[in-house]
């Protein structure tokens, strides 16, 4: 199961379809479930292209008003 090399968008979205046709990401469905299995393989194809997962911010919390 080679990955193409880059940073693109399309480029991770390949790699990311790769995972899912690959038995892998079969048996780590199997085993731990379908989240588990999606969470993995975008972690992979974005780790290979030197990204990271864009997260929302955390809603900041009031000092005073609770």
């Amino acid at each position: 199961m080679p990955l193409k090399k880059g940073k693109s968008k399309a480029v991770v979205s390949e790699n990311i379809k790769e995972f899912h046709t690959g038995p892998t990401y079969k048996n780590t469905a199997r085993k731990f479930g379908k989240k588990r299995a999606n969470a993995q393989a975008v972690a992979v194809a974005l780790h290979s292209a030197g990204k990271s997962r864009k997260r929302p911010a955390a809603k900041k919390k009031s000092k005073f008003w609770g």
